[in-house]
């Protein structure tokens, strides 16, 4: 199966069948050295990394409205490896994203801060797979989008109203599986919640809330899957 799946469109996704295998990545064990390596110039630059555990895919495919493949647990210094060498490496990275949809239908999207890998830019409250995510070995896609926004925006949107389906959008440099989840307040509220959460943690990850009111509203440093996500949700409307 490898990577079968359209890429640059958005694809609706009505399950998810993507698997943990408890075996090593490929990846991983072809490029042991290299990973050591790169690890040292990467918290040499930013100390503030922490090498745990994420996934890569090692399969993915998208049939009749399902999203079906393979990934394995590997250390984040062998995700940022990968991120360097990705091009015929045999793994992809899959994502998730929440996306927030304020009561005004604006979106609220967050800012990574400056001591991350990430620093500037913009997208929706969201971090990769991890094993804690994954039951019974099948990955509950859901509850990383909770756990994510929770943890960077602390919002709980356990009760928040769900978009029916999910849908994907694959780019060269990864896969985000994406739902709305739609909360009463305005955004400007929304926003001022968030910015309360980050002043009171000791070492907030994200800089603070982003809000996009329209399609053509695009914030400086927008991650480059975010302008396809904002532009479908504006020209789609609210379901």
């Amino acid at each position: 199966m490898s990577f079968d799946l359209p890429r640059n469109v958005i694809l609706p996704v009505d399950a998810i069948d993507v698997r943990l295998d408890p075996g090593p990545h490929p990846f991983a064990l072809d490029n042991a050295d290299a990973i050591k390596a790169n690890w040292e110039q990467e918290i040499a630059a930013k100390p503030a990394l922490f090498d745990g555990t994420v996934v890569l895919l090692s399969q993915l495919a998208w049939r009749d409205g399902r999203l079906v493949g393979r990934c394995h647990a590997v250390n984040y210094s062998t995700f940022m490896l990968w991120r360097k060498r990705r091009e015929n490496s045999g793994a992809e990275h899959a994502y998730a994203h929440a996306m927030l949809v304020a009561g005004d239908n604006a979106l609220v999207a967050i800012r990574m801060g400056s001591h991350t890998v990430g620093a500037g830019a913009v997208y929706f409250a969201a971090g990769s797979f991890e094993p804690v995510d994954f039951r019974d070995g099948l990955v509950d896609v859901d509850s990383n989008m909770i756990r994510e926004v929770r943890e960077e925006t602390g919002l709980d949107l356990s009760d928040a109203r769900r978009g029916r389906r999910w849908h994907a959008l694959s780019i060269p440099s990864g896969t985000v599986i994406f739902r709305r989840y739609h909360v009463d307040e305005p955004a400007d509220d929304v926003a001022s919640r968030i910015r309360a959460f980050v002043a009171a943690e000791a070492d907030p990850e994200i800089e603070g809330p982003v809000i996009i009111r329209n399609a053509t509203d695009l914030p400086k440093g927008l991650a480059p899957h975010m302008k396809p996500l904002v532009e479908w949700h504006f020209a789609a409307g609210s379901s």
